[in-house]
């Protein structure tokens, strides 16, 4: 699974440091829309102050939004960009205040009625966080699971408290949490609790939250679940059993056994007397805790259980799953109903008064009838059955067997009432009760379609990065196929539905241009990531990017003017503030604002063939009405994520790694390899043509063939040693530095193409095919040749011959 990339902080200082990453998150043209599948809900009824009622929607694609609902209507009214991973879990506490938490290891608070502001980033988790429970009558509580058996539980009151300025070396080393601005506060220990459910206190910081470390879980954590006055926590996941826990101690009351899969979903009453649990073997669980037993077992569903929601009175549950089915189950009566099947597997489940939201792993959000003040309306429509008590894989197992069916309850109820049952009762709460749906026979929903849906856009699950480096083809769960310009962040061609296998081909070009970036879709859009020094191997010249006003032979850095065009809004926003200061000195902008790093020559090089302006190429310009999203980290705070547009001029080395802001400002580039090809230049077998050369040549990797035509045509038509090869073996004006390729020739820098003006003709052609037809394109670079022709590892040799009657 992925994972943001950060510095490495090695006490080792032989060991090479691995620098920060930046990435940015590509949106297409709706970004009011989730973009992946939605793994939380939570709904927020009207209060006093605004009197709207609100759907919180947290997704795979990094984002949550709030939206404002109406009768039959929907709207996106925020936003709320900060994690930098998949969003697992979202709960409400207190009057306006929304706790999310995500694969990014982080939890974070948001104020409901803001326009998407985040208040405070709480780490204490080491690895994914996938699961909250919050306490309704103590608004402050909030407990947390994740991956590797971690469960905290949070005074958020507490938490979000602003603390007083911790000391240099305090900031400088680690934080417990960053609000919204990315300011820094201390991280704190944990009390920890041992094998002998003891609490014991390990403060690595004298100040600061402390929140409460629930110990006891040897695997990781996927449910959570409190009573409303916040006395009783209960956890479950892939060790099998629930866990029973005293939240204000952290120790743990009792275990409790019966589920052969993993826990995936779990319910509390209010009272905290009885608890439902949803697991991967398709069942659901009632136990009583004050006799801590299992009560009555469901077998509704024919897969894994993944959402849990009861009506208010406890009495009755929705359930859904892997099996892509909403289920109804009178807990009293083991009555159950299929209430509608749907595409995709239900993750979880919002009772909203008469309605239930279900997220799925879909973009979009279905809301179905549920007659929740009233479930019973939904029974008397007809065609509910028994619920069993075993799970259909046993079941099946058991019929399948040398078991009798006599030994069973088989139970047929097909719709409008006209069904047969066949009843064997011989032990009726040891033997398996089954639908025959399970067997083949179709059951049919109550309900056909939802009665309103939260439209998603299809998200990214195929891509393909083509050899040009600068466009990828991507292909979305909807089957549309689309080719991305990256370096502008747009898509430049909708193909529609159609073979991306067959696209992929015929978008193939002969051109070899060095990965300068990598991509990943995780987030159901496109991600693409910028590692230094790799990100910098990659020039073009800009003829090629048909940049005007530019010499066509001046070399541009791709991984640069990307950084520019990502990071112009905010360095407008910066000049805004120190612009008076900067215009006072003489120089816009310089190394000293933005660093305290001390950057060596020795690290770094300065890129002479550009100006070191903010000047975007039209190549470049990202789009500002879907702008791209920054996720990235600086020196302190941990990763975050953010809209370029958004970005306030502010942010410094704290909130970017310093080689990007080193790139933009001061044009400075880290030392690169690869950049350069080494060749051998030779006539083909039987030419009598020669030219003055000294061995092993070396150019830039991007040269052109024709660069090479006119270096053979000036050797051999003028006789001007002091204008041969240089004492290294490069090529005069063509090694690097500012005047490169300038000294090839004047002639070569007018309109017609250069190859056009030779005389006599000369051909370049790679592996010595003097006997053969094909000659290299003159617009084929030394690096695709390399690649595509020689295809050795040895140093490249071209040969060239004179075309006689051209």
């Amino acid at each position: 699974m992925h994972r943001v990339g950060s510095a490495g902080n090695n006490s080792n200082s032989t060991r090479p440091r691995k620098e920060k990453r930046l990435t940015y998150v590509l949106n297409d043209a709706d970004d009011t829309k989730h973009c992946a599948g939605i793994n939380c809900l939570s709904v927020s009824k009207s209060s006093a102050s605004d009197g709207c009622n609100y759907l919180f929607t947290g997704s795979r694609d990094g984002t949550l939004k709030r939206w404002t609902l109406a009768e039959d209507a929907a709207s996106c009214s925020a936003t709320l960009e900060s994690h930098v991973d998949w969003v697992n879990d979202a709960v409400i506490t207190g009057d306006n205040t929304l706790v999310s938490c995500s694969s990014d290891t982080t939890l974070k608070t948001w104020n409901c009625l803001s326009g998407g502001t985040c208040t405070r980033t709480l780490r204490q988790h080491s690895d994914y966080v996938t699961c909250l429970a919050a306490a309704e009558k103590n608004s402050n509580l909030v407990a947390s699971g994740g991956l590797g058996g971690e469960v905290f539980v949070w005074d958020i009151e507490a938490a979000v408290t602003p603390l007083s300025k911790p000391s240099d070396a305090m900031e400088e080393d680690c934080s417990n949490g960053v609000n919204g601005s990315g300011n820094s506060l201390p991280i704190t220990g944990l009390r920890t609790i041992s094998s002998s459910n003891s609490i014991s206190a390990h403060t690595i910081q004298s100040h600061g939250y402390v929140p409460t470390a629930v110990k006891g879980h040897k695997e990781s954590v996927y449910a959570l679940a409190m009573n409303d006055s916040g006395t009783l926590l209960v956890s479950g996941g892939t060790e099998k059993v629930v866990r029973v826990w005293d939240p204000r101690t952290g120790l743990k009351t009792m275990k409790l056994r019966g589920h052969t899969d993993n826990i995936r979903a779990l319910l509390l009453d209010s009272t905290g007397r009885f608890c439902l649990s949803g697991s991967s073997d398709s069942m659901i669980r009632l136990w009583d805790l004050g006799q801590q037993r299992c009560v009555h077992s469901y077998a509704v569903h024919t897969d894994s259980v993944w959402a849990l929601a009861s009506t208010p009175t406890f009495n009755h549950v929705y359930s859904g799953g892997r099996d892509l089915s909403l289920y109804l189950t009178d807990l009293a009566t083991r009555e159950s109903l299929l209430l509608c099947t749907g595409e995709h597997p239900i993750l979880q489940l919002a009772l909203h008064d008469d309605n239930i939201w279900a997220a799925t792993t879909d973009s979009s959000v279905h809301r179905w009838p549920a007659e929740g003040r009233n479930p019973q309306k939904v029974f008397q429509r007809g065609g509910s059955f028994l619920a069993g008590n075993l799970s259909f894989s046993r079941a099946r197992v058991s019929l399948e067997g040398s078991t009798p069916v006599s030994n069973s309850i088989l139970l047929c109820s097909l719709c409008n009432g006209g069904c047969c049952m066949l009843l064997f009762l011989l032990f009726p709460l040891e033997i398996p009760v089954l639908k025959l749906n399970s067997f083949g026979v179709s059951k049919v929903p109550v309900y056909k379609e939802p009665t309103f849906t939260i439209p998603g856009t299809p998200g990214i699950v195929q891509h393909e990065i083509l050899n040009n480096r600068r466009h990828v083809l991507t292909k979305d769960t909807a089957g549309l196929v689309k080719l991305w310009e990256i370096t502008r962040g747009v898509v430049v061609e909708d193909y529609g539905k159609v073979s991306f296998e067959e696209k992929k081909e015929q978008l193939f070009e002969m051109v070899s241009i060095p990965a300068w970036f990598t991509v990943d879709t995780r987030l159901g859009s496109l991600s693409v990531h910028l590692d230094t020094p790799q990100c910098f191997s990659a020039e073009m010249y800009s003829a090629d990017l048909q940049i005007a006003g530019k010499p066509e032979d001046d070399k541009v850095n791709l991984a640069r003017e990307t950084l520019k065009g990502l990071l112009a809004h905010w360095l407008a926003k910066r000049r805004q503030k120190v612009g008076s200061q900067a215009s006072a000195n003489g120089d816009v902008l310089s190394g000293k604002d933005i660093t305290t790093r001390s950057l060596t020559h020795s690290r770094i090089e300065v890129d002479g063939n550009v100006e070191n302006d903010s000047m975007v190429y039209p190549p470049f310009e990202f789009s500002t009405v879907s702008p791209p999203s920054i996720i990235t980290e600086g020196s302190q705070g941990g990763p975050w994520r953010k809209k370029i547009t958004d970005l306030d001029g502010t942010e410094d080395e704290k909130d970017f790694p310093y080689w990007c802001l080193d790139c933009v400002l001061n044009n400075r580039l880290p030392p690169r390899e690869n950049t350069k090809c080494s060749f051998y230049l030779h006539p083909c077998e039987g030419s009598a043509v020669q030219i003055l050369t000294q061995g092993k040549l070396s150019a830039p990797r991007i040269l052109r063939i024709h660069k090479v035509v006119n270096y053979v045509v000036e050797k051999m038509v003028f006789d001007k040693p002091s204008d041969g090869v240089n004492s290294d073996g490069t090529f005069p004006g063509l090694a690097g530095g500012p005047l490169q390729h300038s000294a090839v020739g004047d002639s070569f820098r007018s309109g017609l193409k250069p190859w056009q003006k030779i005389k006599p003709s000369i051909e370049i052609l790679c592996n010595n095919q003097a006997n053969s037809n094909t000659v290299l394109s003159p617009e084929m670079s030394l690096a695709t040749v390399r690649a595509y022709v020689w295809k050795k590892p040895e140093d490249l040799v071209l040969n060239y011959r004179v075309v006689q009657g051209k």
